[in-house]
This record gives structure tokens, sequence and C-alpha cells, in this order.
């Protein structure tokens, strides 16, 4: 698969902004076509013809997450109950791609997106949603209630406020909170720095750059110039573990890429439907054992860490199509264009400010962020983007137009608090817990572990014309990027990891 690492050019007015419109091909997948402007044509968002209109009816399926609320469902029915999750998430793409394919039926008809696309989605959900009742039953478990009422998702527009497009049943008010409203969340969870700074519409048309089809748009970017610094970390106490511990597993140079996520939807293929880079462990894919993942091979330097981590591929939306146009996770999904090695990755392990922290149990499992935040609202966002020489400035809702000489970043701050008894869970969260922002102590019950840190660094043209792979419907919006990590460390070198920042030290 091709890689690029794209170096800046040496204007800003001879940028090229991109557009993507998504097509329906006879008998198949999506591909993106890239439409270009130069930066001093006439935008035609400004105008006032039929482009303003067609953005204004671009629209997206916001289902709620069943998988959430399941935080207890028996070891028995775990792998039933997550095939079934992933094939949820197969409808809602095919429900996406049909939406996508229809905006003028649904243009011409009111009812076409509630009666055509979903009211048969929320009968295909409803049946998956019995089946997981009942293999739960069968194991012994109880459901939550309310289950049923996860059926039925509602059309949205592609903006930001959260209008209907015309033709679209009227949506329902996300049940967290999905209405983007400035990046902040709710619980604490966010990392460093997640509030949005002011001044988010500086700039962002000046160039045209608005992208249509399945996002993401020019108000998905803001000049880090225009943003307040507002990064804020606990205060170390007296009993601290100020060490750390940086592991050194490269960029990808490998191209180690698939669309499968072996934490949420275990031997399940394109179970991510958006294509993730791999540091780490060479032997993950959907169908990686805890097994094959102990006998893999590892891209890091330290040959005891065969951890696999894994993020979205972030795409160059040049126009020029990636080799996986035609695939899974890449342009059969609506996630075109030249994935781009990173210029720099960090994978570092601190310490926590209220104490001491234990070794990680091996084959410990942690999501950090929301691949679905765009329509499952932003309690859990926790990834952030910033550019080099601004980083005290945090981005969680937004992608940051850098200056010339600065290159974009981004990071993952996982969670650092362990239950002590599970190295994962039913909805992959709850057997792990942030930290509390203020204090840095964990919830009671919970004990702290090594937190992992990621930095990831892209050398990419300045303003828009980049973004995360995602789910179709998620629309490539920054609140969806997010970080998986398997801990794969021998049990000798993790116990080192934790006695090397618990002393102080700084180590690799």
């Amino acid at each position: 698969m091709g890689r690029t690492s794209r170096k800046r050019r040496s204007s800003l007015a001879t940028r090229m902004t991109v557009a993507s419109a998504a097509l329906l091909l006879g008998g198949g997948g999506l591909v993106a076509v890239n439409v270009y402007a130069s930066a001093h044509e006439e935008n035609p968002a400004q105008r006032g013809d039929g482009a303003q209109q067609q953005q204004q009816q671009v629209a997206t399926i916001d289902c709620p997450d069943v998988g959430n609320g399941l935080s207890d469902v028996p070891d028995a029915a775990r792998s039933e109950v997550d095939g079934e999750l992933a094939t949820m998430d197969s409808q809602i793409t095919e429900s996406y791609q049909r939406l996508a394919a229809s905006r003028d039926a649904a243009a011409r008809d009111p009812d076409f997106v509630q009666n055509s696309i979903l009211q048969p989605l929320k009968e295909r959900r409803s049946t998956l949603i019995d089946r997981i009742d009942l293999e739960i039953s069968r194991a012994g478990g109880t459901s939550p209630e309310g289950m049923k009422d996860l059926a039925a998702c509602t059309a949205r527009s592609a903006g930001t406020d959260g209008s209907p497009p015309a033709g679209s049943a009227a949506p329902s008010a996300p049940a967290d909170g999905g209405q983007q409203d400035g990046g902040q969340q709710d619980g604490g969870q966010q990392g460093d720095g997640g509030q949005q700074g002011d001044g988010q519409g500086d700039g962002q048309q000046g160039d045209g750059g608005q992208q249509n089809g399945n996002g993401p748009d020019a108000s998905d970017f803001v000049d880090i110039n225009s943003v307040q610094p507002n990064v804020k970390t606990p205060r170390n106490q007296r009993a601290a573990s100020r060490g750390t511990f940086t592991t050194k597993c490269g960029r990808n140079e490998n191209g180690k890429f698939n669309p499968d996520n072996v934490i949420v939807a275990p031997g399940v293929s394109n179970g991510a439907h958006h294509m993730h880079d791999y540091v780490g462990n060479q032997a993950n894919d959907a169908f990686a054992s805890d097994d094959d993942l102990a006998n893999g091979d590892t891209s890091c330097r330290n040959q005891g860490d065969k951890s696999t981590y894994y993020w979205p591929v972030l795409r160059l939306q040049n126009g020029k199509d990636e080799n996986d146009a035609q695939a899974d996770g890449g342009g059969k999904d609506q996630n075109v264009g030249e994935i781009q090695t990173p210029a720099s990755v960090t994978l570092k392990f601190v310490g926590s400010p209220a104490g001491k922290v234990v070794a990680m149990p091996r084959f410990l499992r942690i999501i950090t962020g929301d691949a679905k935040a765009f329509t499952n609202g932003d309690a859990n966002a926790n990834a952030s983007w910033s550019c080099t020489g601004f980083e005290d400035r945090q981005l969680k809702d937004k992608y940051p137009i850098c200056p010339e000489g600065s290159k974009v970043v981004r990071s993952f701050k996982f969670q650092s608090c362990w239950d002590g008894r599970n190295t994962d869970s039913a909805n992959h969260r709850t057997h792990v817990a942030f930290a509390d922002p203020a204090s840095g102590a964990c919830p009671q019950g919970f004990q702290a572990i090594p937190q992992l840190q990621q930095r990831i660094v892209y050398d990419v043209p300045p303003g828009p014309g980049f973004a995360v792979d995602s789910f179709p419907e998620q629309l490539h919006k920054p609140v969806t990027d997010h970080g998986d990590f398997i801990n794969v460390f021998d049990d000798g070198l993790m116990k080192r990891v934790a006695s090397c920042i618990n002393r102080g030290q700084r180590c690799t």
C-alpha cells in the first residue's frame, strides 16, 4: 500500500483545496471523486446557487450505540454479542451508503429517508437486539432495560448545528449530547486541554476547502493561532511516581494496515470500517488470539514489548487514490486519499501524580477516544489535535490549521486506572478509568497503572485537506479520533516499567 509523507508547499496562496463527492457505481461500492478548486477561485459555498443547497442536504445516520450500554455481558456470550454489534455497524454503513446515493430522491420526497432507510434499519436493529438479549439470557445474564429503545436511528445534517437535511425526518436529541458545542465533555474524562479555543471560524473559508460528500468540511478546521492556551495538568503530590518509560516501535514503515479491530470486533473482518496504522505487534488482525499476539513479531526495538498500538490512518485528500480505493476499510467505506506515514511516533508510559503505579496485567486492552463520537456525543472523546510549537493549545473537535514550519500533532492519553481484576470488559471501557483531572487520583476500587501517552506527528500541507479514517456515517470528524492498545509486554519487562516509573527514572 502506498504511503506518503508530504512536504509543505512554499506558498499558501497556491494551496489547492479539495472537495469530495460520493458516487455509487453500478453493482458495487462507493468511491470518491476528488474535485479541485484554486485558492483564487470563488468558493462555491459562498454562492447563492445550487452548490450551497447541495451542501445543506448532506446528512448522516445517527444511531444509539448499543455496545456502550452492555457493561455486564457473561463471558460465555461475549463472542456472540460482539458479532451482533459488528453486524449493527455494517448495517449502519450500508444505510449510510444508501443515503449518500439517494440525495436526489430524499430532496424530492420528504418521507423517503424515514420510509426507505431509517424504518428498515430500525427493523434490522430490533432483530439483532432481540438476539443479543437471548444470548445474554442463555448465558445466565440480564440485559439492561430499554434495549429496544435503541433500535431507532435518526437522520441529521452534516453541519455542526445538528439540524436535519432537506427531505429527512427530524432528528431526536442524542441521548448523551451528540451535538458538538465546543468540545467540552462530561465526567472529566478529557485529557489535557480538551476545551475548544475561541475564534473557530477564523480563516476557514479563505481558501475554499469546503468538502462535500461525507466530510470533513471547512468548519472542522481552525487556525491554531486563534486558539488560547488551554492545557492543565494535576500538580504532582509528594508520593507521585515521576518516571517515564519510552518504547520505540517505529512509524509503521512496514506498512501494516487493516480495517479490523480485534478488541471491539474479534473474529470479524472489516470490523472497523476504516483503516488502522499498526506499530508494535505484527500479528494483529481480527482473528488474533492472545497466543497469536504473544508469539508474533514486533516492530519495537525492545523485543520484550510485543504490545499492539493502533489508530485510524490519516489521509491527504489530494485527489490521488490509495491502492485501497476499492477495498473494505478504504474506498468501499468512503475512506479515500493517500495514507500518510507519520513523521514521528512517540510511545511513552508515565506515572501518577497521586502515588505509585502497579504493573499492567498482560493482555490488558484499552481504548481511548470514541470512533462514533460525532453521533454518540463527546463523553468518551479523548484524542487531541495540535501543532508543533503550539502544544499548550489542544483541540478535541477541530483539526488544526498549522502555520508554515509547524506540523500536525495527534495526542492520545490512555486511561491510567485499572479495576485490578479484568483485562477487558463487555463495553471495553468499564475495567479501566481516567484519573481525576484535578487531583490525579484514581476512582475508588481502581489502582494506578502506567499511563500510555502517544504523540503522532505528520508533515502535511497547512490548512484543510487531510482527515482521519472513520466509520462512513461519522463523516471523518476530528472528534472521532481514537487509539487502541493491547499490553503484550513480557511480565518481567512490565515490572521494570513500573519500577522505573516509581523510582522517578527515565528509561527506554
